[in-house]
């Protein structure tokens, strides 16, 4: 058994402004791992749902990538408005945000 039920990283990565590919930090990265955790916090879901910083996860151009495990879900573009809709469907019911899916 994996010591958590599930383990989300969320591209922080930063890249100089004329990097054509751009970065997850400067679309607001950060405080989409901050509302993750904040939420997860709340739900009382420590020890059971990890959320961790990433360094590139080579999706830049999507905006901010999470990766959720153990399904290997790859979310892509995911603002502030999203990460509620993340947590409640995927996080707390196990079913993923097709919307937000970057194709396998």
């Amino acid at each position: 058994m994996p010591p958590f039920e599930r383990h989300l990283f969320v591209c922080v990565n930063e890249r100089g402004p004329d990097d054509a590919r751009g970065c997850c930090a400067a679309k607001g990265a950060d405080e989409v791992r901050a509302r993750l955790k904040k939420l997860t916090f709340e739900a009382r879901l420590r020890g059971r749902v990890r959320i961790n910083s990433a360094g590139c996860l080579d999706r830049c151009e999507r905006g901010v990538t999470i990766v959720v495990y153990p399904e290997a879900v790859w979310y892509g573009g995911v603002t502030l408005d999203d990460v509620d809709e993340i947590f409640n469907e995927h996080l707390l019911h196990g079913r993923p945000v097709e919307r937000l899916r970057i194709p396998e």
